[in-house]
């Protein structure tokens, strides 16, 4: 049984994330939508706003669950039986930042990196564009789900 863990704070999940979460679950036996908790961090949702956004958002996929971690991703990963961590890519930058974690990761664990690209008509969504678009009074409606976007509004 393939089982993959796609990490990300997913403040707030967008539509690229959603787009590899179902992109996952045609390609892995089980997905673990993992969302990790830094408290340090100042996030505009909390962990457990996330976690309920990402419910909602999973439900219709049978092989997909949602979960969250602190501390080392990997540790996660072995603690939830996953030998794959899922990566969105959405450019060359993201590659490069990604790749040495994966090979950093590796290197530890043995938990190996998977990469999958974005579809270009999201490749330039991020959960940080989205808040500072929304935060600014502009239109975020093409960027994130429905459920997501009324959170969002309601927030700001």
């Amino acid at each position: 049984m393939t089982k993959a863990v796609f990490p990300g704070t997913f403040d707030p999940p967008t539509v690229g994330h959603l787009d590899i979460i179902t992109r996952a679950a045609a390609a892995f036996d089980e997905v673990i939508v993992a969302t990790g908790v830094n408290r340090s961090k100042n996030r505009l949702f909390s962990p457990e706003e996330r976690l309920e956004m990402l419910t909602e958002l999973t439900a219709p996929f049978g092989n997909v669950r949602v979960g969250s971690f602190e501390g080392l991703l990997v540790d996660y990963c072995r603690a939830e039986g996953a030998g794959v961590v899922l990566k969105g890519l959405r450019s060359a930058a993201d590659y490069d930042y990604e790749l040495q974690m994966a090979q950093l990761n590796y290197a530890m664990t043995g938990v190996d990196t998977m990469f999958l690209p974005t579809r270009s008509e999201h490749s330039f969504v991020s959960s940080s564009w989205v808040k500072e678009i929304a935060r600014l009074g502009g239109d975020v409606v093409a960027f994130v789900p429905p459920s997501v976007h009324s959170r969002l509004l309601a927030k700001l």
